[in-house]
């Protein structure tokens, strides 16, 4: 495989985590709990579509790749592709990909990678992504009942699909994946028990891990959500504003 053709795998699937995660937060306007956390998601959601456009056009035409591959071709993460559930569904799915996110981009601004430029501006945006996760589980985590109960029904429900983040990628050069998942785990469990929360038993090593997003396998939910963000595209092709 060329480094144009490993560059271009890398490109998709990070690019494609930002759109499909970028896609299920936008389905909360209109429904968010609170006026401030719609204007909240929607602002993470126009983040993770502005990097989403950057990476995928280093793999090609923007609009053809979101638009037009069929689901198989799709290299995203199964996480990012989880329906929205309630709110505490959400945040637990945000707070798993947005401290993954964060502590990607730092290595890869660190590095001299192609990705580095486009890192060095989104690490920032993705702090702020991972602190609002973190401070949404802390509030529903050590809150009532009925919040504490949801959020760790949550935590527990998304757990599987927290070993395909650190995977190897080809074309991520630099990137030390162990020192990613081992700072990961140590971020999101402290967040977790901060929260009076406990992460489920399941060893991240020798338990069963959901992990096929990245070779083109994803779960039945993905294929309805990408049906109805790409229906306006396909109904009208060639159509301009």
């Amino acid at each position: 495989m060329t480094a144009a053709a490993i560059s271009r795998t890398a490109a998709l699937a990070l690019g494609d985590d930002a759109l499909i995660l970028s896609h299920r937060l936008g389905e909360w306007a209109g429904h968010a709990p609170v006026l401030e956390e719609e204007v909240a998601l929607a602002n993470i959601a126009l983040d993770l579509l502005g990097q989403a456009r950057i990476l995928l056009s280093l793999a090609g035409d923007e609009d053809e790749l979101a638009y037009l591959r069929e689901e198989r071709s799709f290299r995203n993460l199964q996480l990012v592709e989880q329906p929205n559930g309630d709110f505490a569904h959400t945040l637990a799915r945000q707070l798993y990909f947005s401290t993954y996110q964060h502590l990607l981009y730092g290595q890869l601004a660190a590095g001299e990678s192609e990705f580095a430029p486009l890192a060095a501006k989104a690490v920032k945006e993705t702090a702020y992504h991972r602190d609002h996760a973190e401070q949404w589980t802390l509030r529903l985590g050590d809150g009532t009942a009925e919040s504490h109960g949801r959020m760790q029904r949550a935590v527990d429900a998304l757990w599987r699909f927290t070993g395909e983040p650190f995977q190897p990628v080809e074309g991520l050069e630099g990137v030390d994946r162990q020192a990613l998942e081992t700072d990961w785990l140590a971020s999101v469990t402290a967040v977790v028990e901060q929260a009076t929360l406990t992460l489920p038993e399941t060893p991240r090593t020798g338990g069963w891990m959901a992990g096929a997003g990245r070779q083109g396998l994803h779960t039945e939910p993905f294929g309805r959500m990408l049906a109805e963000m790409q229906h306006l595209h396909r109904s009208h092709p060639g159509a301009t504003w």
